[in-house]
């Protein structure tokens, strides 16, 4: 009896503080290191968010195997909203493809509550400025003269820009020589240092360094040509089918997360994600806004999810005929 009283009083007291939420600062993960997608759109939305939360809202970079250990430490977290997850397409590869390889999954997408979605860019591919390459029909010729000796960067083994590559070299017949990195920050960065010979990048962290004149695009991998590169071509319209990724940037938490602390965070993104201050930190780096609320968002992930799926499966069994 004595038990059953403490527990009803431990859940009320946590009901109380689910209605006083948030009454500390707010931990927003992010599983990669600086320098990529996440963190670009993650630290501004936090800022923006704090205005609606009353509350700090503080990035914790959790880098490591292309986002895998981040998002695991957010999935194993307290369920009170005062840990989130800005997290990227990448949260649906894990559970797949470690099976594939015969491990556990670190984590199920079931584990999170999606939040919001806060912007939704296709992938392209991209190269030194100084680069022989001009076009994807000479990338692709020098692949296909030399099997296996083109290499490029990646945000980690089975990463989003990991499996963008594959997707393409698959679609092309051509083999390439993968090397991956702590994240999209470090992927670039090998690129422009010469480490690496492309790159298969969210405009975001590519659109400075193209601008620049340090990086060359060849193609995207979206469904219809980029805003913000009206003049790159897509690879489907290159004829390469089955060629479509997008590197999206997203709001989730635990999912046991109590309905109102959920409903709290889903009013913080969106007040964020309208915010002139974030618009204005997204305008700078030439990344359009996507926001869609959770129950838009849930139907999003899971045709994305699906279409990861097709890709990692591919990729596994290509990988486990060598």
């Amino acid at each position: 009896m004595k038990k059953t009283i403490a527990a009803l009083f431990a859940l009320l007291a946590c009901g109380a503080q689910a209605q006083d939420y948030p009454t500390k600062p707010v931990t927003m993960i992010v599983a990669f290191p600086p320098g990529g997608v996440a963190e670009l759109v993650g630290r501004p939305l936090a800022a923006s968010m704090e205005k609606s939360l009353g509350q700090p809202v503080i990035i914790l970079n959790r880098p490591g195997a292309g986002g895998a250990v981040g998002t695991t430490v957010a999935a194993k977290a307290t369920p009170d909203g005062y840990t989130i997850l800005m997290t990227l397409s990448s949260i649906s590869i894990f559970p797949v493809s470690d099976p594939l390889e015969g491990k556990p999954a670190p984590y199920q997408i079931s584990d999170f509550m999606p939040i919001a979605l806060v912007t939704a860019d296709p992938t392209v591919l991209v190269v030194r400025a100084d680069s022989p390459y001009k076009t994807v029909q000479d990338f692709v010729a020098a692949a296909k003269a030399n099997p296996g000796k083109i290499n490029y960067s990646s945000s980690g083994v089975y990463g989003t820009l990991h499996v963008a590559m594959e997707m393409f070299a698959g679609a092309a017949g051509i083999e390439l020589f993968h090397i991956p990195y702590q994240g999209g920050g470090p992927a670039v960065t090998a690129l422009l240092g010469d480490q690496v010979q492309a790159l298969a990048s969210g405009p975001a962290a590519a659109v400075g360094q193209i601008k620049g004149g340090k990086m060359r695009a060849l193609a995207g991998w979206g469904a219809k040509r980029l805003a913000l590169m009206p003049e790159l071509p897509t690879f489907k319209e290159l004829g390469y089918r089955d060629v479509e990724f997008y590197i999206w940037s997203g709001v989730v938490a635990p999912a046991a997360i109590p309905p109102n602390v959920q409903h709290k965070l889903r009013a913080a993104v969106r007040a964020a994600a309208a915010d002139p201050q974030f618009t204005a930190a997204m305008a700078k780096v030439s990344t359009p806004i996507n926001y869609l609320d959770a129950p838009e968002f849930k139907n999003f992930w899971v045709a994305d999810a699906a279409r990861l799926r097709v890709a990692v499966e591919k990729i596994g069994k290509a990988a486990a005929k060598k």
